[in-house]
């Protein structure tokens, strides 16, 4: 299987249909998946957890919005042996706990709805363990092997995420601020250059770094798919989606 990084977007993403239909599209050019393990800019807990395999509800990590937006339901068949898999894989990190109460958040299930909208194939999360960029590109290495057995591991954040430029009042295609296209372009030429020393320096690398993410947790889950989607330290991308959305890139990637 490939890996991949998505922008995976708010609740309302499903208002955007340009967008949910590019992720629906693209889950169609992927190869059909065993399961799912996702890495969700919405969970970090060390030590290394996994989500419910017992049918937990949604997490709703959100406030303010539409009342619809906390009606929506996805309930994937169980993934216990994929927590197996997961816990054996990164036993050398230390033992891998297991939270039966805690359901996909939106991380997760707002992309999934879109791509598996059916919800026929078992979905698991893993917490992110550290925002220490090379930790988790070896956090990613220690789950590669998991492709091999059809796992689709998606690394589920944001290429800018700057909340500070989110304006629902506007149009969601207006322009998109300066510094968000400034890092977006240099996050597309480094990860299709295969740049891997750059893109987990990239505090000191990228331009408009701490204005494109003033906290890292939604750029950390690219550094588990880069490690995930290595070959021997190398890495090859390629770009799927693209554009802004309210300022922010939704930049996507699969890698081979």
């Amino acid at each position: 299987m490939p890996v991949i990084y998505l922008s995976h977007g708010a609740p309302p993403l499903a208002d955007d249909r340009t967008w949910a239909s590019e992720l629906s599209a693209w889950s169609t050019r992927l190869p059909t998946p065993r399961n799912v393990l996702i890495v969700s800019a919405h969970w970090e807990n060390s030590p290394i957890t996994v989500s419910s395999t017992t049918g937990a509800p949604l997490t709703y990590d959100f406030w303010g919005f539409d009342p619809k937006y906390y009606e929506v339901t996805y309930q994937p068949p169980a993934a216990d042996e994929l927590a197996a898999s997961v816990a054996r894989n990164v036993a050398d990190l230390g033992p891998v706990f297991q939270d039966q109460d805690r359901g996909l958040d939106h991380g997760a299930y707002v992309p999934m709805v879109e791509m598996y909208p059916d919800a026929e194939v078992p979905v698991l999360q893993v917490s992110l363990p550290t925002l220490d960029p090379r930790s988790l590109f070896d956090f990613g290495r220690k789950l590669s092997t998991l492709r091999d057995e059809g796992t689709l591991i998606v690394g589920s954040g944001f290429t800018t995420h700057n909340l500070g430029w989110f304006h629902p009042s506007e149009p969601a295609d207006a322009p998109a601020p300066t510094p968000s296209r400034e890092f977006d372009h240099w996050a597309a030429e480094r990860v299709g250059a295969g740049d891997v020393d750059a893109i987990l320096d990239w505090e000191s690398k990228a331009p408009a770094a701490r204005e494109a993410h003033p906290r890292s947790e939604h750029w950390a889950p690219l550094f588990v798919a880069l490690g995930a989607g290595s070959v021997d330290g190398a890495v090859s991308g390629s770009s799927e989606i693209d554009g802004f959305w309210y300022g922010l890139s939704k930049r996507s990637w699969s890698f081979a």
